[in-house]
């Protein structure tokens, strides 16, 4: 297993491996001890740092690859999506290479899904929003690969399910992120579709026929829960930070659309 010396987390320890993807879960460990008996028994053995930051990173890579291989083959499009994510992250150019392994073992029939998610739900026992930023890598390449087809789309909710995310979250994380992707913000300087506006209360997480108070209220519900000094003090790994930077802004310009076409 290849590590790699990483950056210190929180000060609650002293070395990470795996560099971006293993700064991996200090904080989630030491939530860990305030578990309560019964999720403690059914997490199993608690992984340390190591373990955690380089099963976070098989994983991600691993099923990332099966849900491109989801229709049969993996096009020249959904490699680079992977890359990208890759480059996003700051992989260095051993971590590449081990992720690129991974992504083409995932890929292989005989890859065991279920396993796999299996071990990544126990480990992030008492962490679902590790969990929902993992769904959420995976469906940021698959968007990236090939607009989320139908094959992937049914593969990403089995797994979405699998790891306790119900279809309700995951139509909001599709939601989030095609706005990222700039499909309405390139539309925020003209009339705004039907279709536009209901992302937007989506993103926001609220019914479009509540009064002003009531969006105001779900909008700042919104930002706490997504704020990255919120998410990192939860576990999430530094190289995700700029991620929940960057959904921190697609829920600012929902509710400036929202405003806009309401008068507020």
């Amino acid at each position: 297993m290849a590590q790699w010396t990483g950056k210190v987390f929180g000060g609650v320890l002293g070395f990470l491996t795996l560099g971006p993807l293993g700064a991996a879960i200090g904080v989630l460990l030491g939530h860990q001890f305030d578990a309560d008996a019964q999720s403690r028994r059914e997490a199993g053995p608690r992984l340390d740092p190591a373990a955690f930051g380089e099963l976070f990173f098989r994983s991600t890579f691993q099923v990332m690859g099966h849900i491109a291989k989801a229709d049969g083959r993996v096009s020249e499009q959904e490699i680079e999506a992977a890359r990208a994510i890759m480059a996003e992250l700051r992989l260095d150019a051993q971590q590449v290479r081990a992720a690129i392994a991974h992504f083409t073992a995932g890929k292989q029939r005989g890859f065991a899904l279920d396993a796999a998610l299996t071990a990544l739900a126990r480990a992030c026992t008492g962490r679902p929003d590790l969990l929902r930023i993992f769904v959420e890598i995976q469906m940021r390449a698959a968007l990236g690969g090939n607009n989320l087809d139908p094959s992937a789309r049914a593969l990403l909710q089995r797994i979405a399910s699998r790891l306790g995310i119900s279809y309700l979250e995951l139509a909001q994380m599709e939601a989030v992120l095609r706005i990222r992707r700039g499909s309405f913000a390139r539309e925020q300087a003209r009339a705004a579709t039907a279709q536009q506006l209901e992302q937007a209360y989506r993103v926001l997480e609220v019914d479009p026929k509540v009064d002003n108070e009531e969006v105001a209220k779900a909008y700042r519900r919104q930002l706490s829960r997504h704020h990255p000094d919120k998410l990192k003090a939860n576990g999430l790994p530094d190289s995700m930070i700029e991620h929940a930077k960057q959904r921190t802004q697609q829920i600012i310009e929902a509710y400036e659309l929202i405003r806009e076409r309401r008068g507020i």
